[in-house]
């Protein structure tokens, strides 16, 4: 399975939870980033290797390619290499046989059907059949991970799907532009109107008590209304440090899809 180039773009926690899935089936994906990825879920999020170095999620190991050479050297050692690619060229350079756009940027920004024989999209934005062979839905509740083979994912309403049933409350979003400065941690309990950090001179209060557990990269460069932090009120610290749900529910309808096209093309 090594020999079937896998290429992700995107290395957040959903994209990681589908890396991590096919690294345990036996495929080494290749994934992309942005060179200063504003990834909220960070401990489980390959996307740190482009801070860090190289991280390890559930005891996979990812780490930071250098270019397209770097990155099969650590393929052949089993490491999932993160190049970072904001323009996107690694389709280009690398051909892979399977594409999983994992953006989630809630639109296309540039995938095409026709970019690999095995193109399948995550979430809203995207239309099976055209855009990509198939889509996976990514919205919580009955149908997640699902895979689509004709038309969209459920839209996108702008509302985080309910846990323990706070939605937008347990989000922590910039309340201006500026540079985030952290004064929390990842996996500590916080309550509500706790300062959690800073953009600028601005305080980032915590909505709703629970455990923090997303923070952006302290240092970053963020806009206004941008999803900076996540509470997650079941409190619960050891899942800051695991795979969600969520992630593994997409990650086992993009393998079903992958198996599905790979047997059909007979790869």
């Amino acid at each position: 399975m090594r020999n079937i180039l896998v290429l992700i773009k995107g290395a957040g926690d959903l994209a990681s939870g589908v890396a991590h899935r096919l690294h345990r089936c036996g495929f080494v994906p290749v994934l992309t980033e942005l060179p200063r990825p504003l990834v909220v879920r960070r401990t489980v999020a390959f996307a740190a290797a482009v801070e860090e170095g190289e991280v390890v999620v559930e005891g996979v190991r990812a780490a930071l390619a250098a270019g397209p050479e770097d990155a099969a050297r650590l393929r052949a050692a089993g490491t999932i290499p993160v190049v970072v690619d904001p323009a996107g060229e690694m389709v280009r350079v690398l051909r892979p046989t399977v594409l999983v756009d994992a953006i989630m940027a809630k639109r296309n920004t540039g995938t095409r059907i026709s970019d690999a024989p095995v193109v399948i999209a995550l979430g809203p934005g995207f239309c099976a059949g055209q855009d990509a062979h198939a889509v996976v839905e990514t919205k919580r509740g009955h149908y997640l991970g699902r895979v689509i083979w004709e038309g969209t994912a459920l839209p996108n309403t702008g509302e985080p799907g309910p846990v323990n049933g706070y939605t937008f409350q347990r989000v922590l979003r910039a309340p201006a532009a500026g540079i985030f400065t952290a004064s929390r941690k990842i996996g500590e309990i916080v309550r509500a109107q706790d300062v959690v950090g800073f953009v600028g001179e601005h305080p980032v209060r915590a909505e709703i008590s629970g455990v923090l557990r997303g923070l952006i990269a302290d240092g970053c460069p963020v806009e206004k209304g941008l999803k900076i932090g996540d509470i997650d009120p079941r409190g619960q610290v050891d899942y800051c440090f695991t795979i969600s749900e969520k992630a593994r529910a997409v990650a086992g309808g993009v393998l079903e899809a992958m198996l599905h096209l790979l047997n059909r093309l007979n790869l």
